[in-house]
């Protein structure tokens, strides 16, 4: 497996709120101001370090998923003389979903599986190449406690992202979305976090067209997953990771994200 999509459609609401003590560049904060996450300099664009991590890991293809209006992240990976991956675009017409999102590329992916992972979030490239040497479909669920350990994400966060129900054989059973703190104490250690990175076999293209918006109004990648388990006999292998996912959502995430990423070698 050696194809990854990316899902750089969202419309940073979170990012394009002020915060003043927030200390940004001129340049990060021309970015923070329209929501384009994925764009925002940490002396080059944040994908850069997402995208390098793939190819570090042995993905060699890669397809953003993006809006019509996103032409800088067009116009800058377009021009891009990449020696490791190709890239290739697939529009999202409209902001309707991460389930929308990945039907979005089904093109690119064809009959072969593929990665799906957020723009915003930074994962160890451990995590790609567990997946990408899965027999089946499958996700990484990363434990709670390396996400409280190693991550910028404030605990308060971390307590509400979705928990991952695990079989005894290691398949997901189902996500768990926003646990009470009741549903949080009594989960089975170790307790796993989804942090929406998959490996999907072509089902999935099945499975998001036979889903219908959640109670946000979107349609949304673990429905169609939970279709797909349901419905289409397909099964999701979770690959446990004693590793932290630096998450892009907001101004005061740049810095803390730098630091961390200070050092990191960028190879396209």
């Amino acid at each position: 497996m050696d194809k990854a999509v990316i899902l750089a459609r969202g419309l940073g609401t979170r990012m394009r709120k002020a915060d003043d003590s927030a200390e940004l560049t001129h340049e990060q904060r021309k970015m923070a101001e329209v929501g384009v996450k994925a764009m925002i300099p940490i002396d080059r664009p944040f994908l850069d370090y997402v995208i390098s991590s793939l190819a570090d890991a042995g993905y060699k293809r890669v397809c953003l998923v993006i809006g019509p209006e996103h032409t800088a992240v067009r116009d800058y990976y377009g021009r891009l003389d990449c020696k490791r991956v190709t890239i290739d675009f697939a529009i999202q017409e409209k902001p309707l979903g991460t389930a929308d999102a990945v039907a979005a590329a089904e093109q690119f992916a064809a009959d072969d599986n593929f990665l799906v992972i957020n723009s915003d979030n930074y994962y160890p490239p451990e995590a790609f190449a567990t997946l990408g040497k899965l027999k089946s479909a499958g996700l990484a669920g990363f434990e709670r406690s390396a996400m409280l350990a190693g991550s910028n994400i404030e605990p308060e966060r971390i307590a509400k992202f979705a928990i991952i129900e695990i079989d005894d054989d290691g398949f997901m059973k189902h996500i768990l979305e926003k646990p009470t703190p009741q549903q949080l104490a009594a989960a089975k250690e170790p307790v796993c976090l989804s942090m929406n990175c998959w490996r999907f076999t072509k089902k999935i293209f099945e499975a998001c067209r036979h889903i219908k918006p959640s109670a946000r109004g979107e349609l949304e990648i673990p429905d169609a997953v939970q279709y797909a388990i349901n419905n289409l006999g397909e099964k999701f292998k979770v690959a446990v990771m004693k590793a932290a996912v630096l998450d892009m959502s907001s101004r005061k995430d740049v810095g803390p994200i730098a630091a961390k990423l200070k050092g990191t070698e960028v190879r396209l």
